[in-house]
């Protein structure tokens, strides 16, 4: 094989979603493997730090209660040596956790088409991989963006399933963004059916006490800015 399609196949990571389905988008099917809800949501660059205090006190081998999550910038988990290319050291960090919620790609509304639907792939293409070929327990995160991203933003999850999002960062906290965030939220809401929705962040806001009311379980977890000045989660 020529080095530049050897490169292109490493890029493309068909080892992640081996044996998986596909929607009519391609997107692959990321089953939720997860058994018990969240205790705690940390970052990836925490869970990190986490593992290397662990391994400073001589405890390579454990258990904490927490997902792992990817409301961080991208730069934090999307590099040469990020996520996409998982390496010994990353599986062993990722099962010293409770589980995982798929990973929050960027997909900004001034990326081209083709890079959003891509950044779509790999969440769930990741998830496939963690949940479905680690075996590990996965989450998985819902991100949209304006309205032609809808054809694609919501495949690859099982309908009446626990689904995470985060509020972290412009929407829905800008008033500028909340529309937008609000109507992604309907249709993820028509699309999905899910019967419980993981916040990271706030859920403080009226559309989620909407769904509240129509029996959609809602359950946030202070992002690592509201937990260093005590903020308590919504139950």
């Amino acid at each position: 094989m020529h080095e530049k399609s050897r490169r292109n196949v490493f890029w493309w990571r068909p080892d992640m979603v081996d044996g998986a389905e596909f929607s009519e988008n391609d997107i692959p099917m990321c089953p939720t493997t997860a058994k018990d809800l969240p205790t705690m949501i940390v970052t990836y660059k925490e869970a990190k730090e986490i593992y290397r205090c662990r391994l400073r006190n001589g405890r390579e081998i454990f258990r904490h209660f927490a997902y792992v999550c990817f409301y961080e910038d991208d730069y934090d988990f999307d590099s040469s040596k990020g996520i996409w290319f998982p390496g010994d050291q990353d599986c062993k960090i990722l099962k010293c956790f409770q589980g995982v919620i798929t990973p929050d790609f960027s997909t900004y509304q001034d990326f081209p088409d083709p890079y959003k639907r891509l950044n779509t792939y790999r969440m769930r293409a990741f998830g496939y991989w963690y949940g479905t070929l680690c075996g590990g327990s996965v989450i998985n995160n819902v991100r949209w963006g304006t309205p032609e991203t809808y054809e694609y933003c919501f495949d690859g999850i099982p309908k009446n399933s626990i689904v995470a999002i985060g509020t972290v960062g412009g929407s829905p906290r800008k008033l500028a963004d909340r529309s937008r965030f609000e109507n992604g939220l309907a249709e993820m809401i028509k699309r999905l059916s899910p019967h419980t929705i993981l916040v990271y962040g706030s859920a403080n806001y009226k559309c989620f006490n909407e769904l509240e009311k129509r029996g959609i379980r809602v359950i946030d977890f202070p992002s690592k800015t509201s937990r260093a000045f005590g903020r308590r989660p919504k139950r």
